[in-house]
């Protein structure tokens, strides 16, 4: 574990564990690297490198004011593959840290990256505009925004235990310290920058990014997913990338990577080995 320090001075904690091929995970708002233990633990002991960083704004980085959209969140991962001199990494987002994939790696030096995976991830945008009538209307994201100024503790607690990981859904098996972790970890980060991540996430458009991926792409979504739905999201983004493959998981909620580790995990190990 360590930190690196950007151009504008903020500071990106990272974990770096194992040898190998690199895989750097990016995590979803407003968690940290820490959601991705069941990945990081799976690929470790299948003998890859895994590498994840705190988001700034978000978990152990530097509780920034600045620089909390999509441009710089893309810049600190090329100041930190730079750091680490990663070479043929496969790169992968979960919901925000999709987008922050996309970005990336469609600007990414030659080399860096060989693959990428998007997982119920928010490319190619949420926002409803009349370019993409299928989207989310601007009231949700305001909605989102007024519920963290008003109790961003109580929120942290109401999205786990409902739409996220669909304990909401009649007869799910609710894990409590799945939805704790969530609030751990959202709790780590910085109001200001968790607030204007939201219009990061939400308002972002990623088209241009996925037409300039040219390596493989891999995209993942549950067709039960709350807070991405997966018509406006995974299906449009696999249609939009060179060399795209496209799995849907039936009733897999937005937070699947952790409810379904099991299942997830051998599909993501499988396409990093193809």
């Amino acid at each position: 574990m360590g930190t690196i320090t950007t151009k504008d001075g903020t500071e990106i904690f990272y974990k770096d564990w194992g040898t190998g091929q690199p895989i750097v995970f990016h995590h979803g708002w407003p968690l940290s690297a820490d959601d991705w233990d069941a990945q990081m633990m799976f690929f470790l002991n299948n003998g890859y490198r895994v590498i994840a960083h705190d988001r700034r704004g978000h978990g152990r980085s530097s509780q920034t004011a600045t620089g909390n959209e999509m441009d710089t969140y893309a810049a600190d991962v090329a100041e930190l593959t730079d750091a680490l001199d990663l070479k043929d990494a496969v790169h992968i987002g979960h919901s925000t840290g999709g987008g922050e994939v996309a970005r990336y790696v469609a600007r990414a030096k030659k080399g860096r990256v060989a693959k990428a995976v998007l997982v119920s991830a928010v490319p190619p945008i949420m926002l409803k505009t009349e370019k993409n009538p299928g989207g989310l209307p601007l009231e949700v994201f305001d909605g989102f925004r007024a519920a963290l100024v008003a109790n961003r503790a109580q929120f942290y607690v109401d999205v786990p235990a409902g739409p996220f990981y669909g304990f909401n859904r009649p007869g799910a098996k609710v894990y409590q310290g799945v939805i704790d972790n969530w609030w751990r970890q959202g709790m780590m980060g910085g109001a200001k920058a968790h607030y204007d991540c939201i219009k990061a996430f939400s308002e972002t458009d990623f088209t241009e990014d996925l037409k300039a991926i040219d390596v493989p792409v891999l995209v993942l979504h549950g067709d039960d997913d709350q807070i991405v739905p997966y018509a406006d999201a995974g299906v449009l983004s696999a249609k939009l990338v060179k060399n795209g493959t496209l799995k849907l998981y039936p009733g897999f909620p937005h937070g699947m990577l952790t409810t379904h580790a099991d299942l997830i995990n051998p599909d993501l190990l499988a396409f990093i080995k193809s």
